[in-house]
């Protein structure tokens, strides 16, 4: 999975956060710092807004708050 962030989102530190404690692989790739990241990202959510979460099956979780990613990594199961 890659994890797009933007360093100083609260949003996305508390995503990262929440990934590491449930011990799922991720790749943290920051948009403000890698400009073709920003654009690949802005590609597949549709939107400039962070964090967006990418799996490796094409499946987006975008502009999303922790609340969201349970239900998201749970129907990543049923694939």
């Amino acid at each position: 999975m890659i994890l797009y962030i933007k360093k100083g989102c609260p949003w996305c530190v508390v995503a990262e956060e929440w990934l590491t404690a449930h011990r799922i692989s991720y790749q943290a790739v920051d948009v403000l710092a890698d400009h073709s990241a920003f654009l690949t990202m802005k590609q597949v959510s549709g939107q400039t807004k962070a964090p967006v979460l990418l799996t490796e099956e094409g499946k987006v979780l975008a502009d999303f708050g922790p609340e969201e990613l349970p239900a998201f990594i749970k129907g990543l199961s049923a694939l």
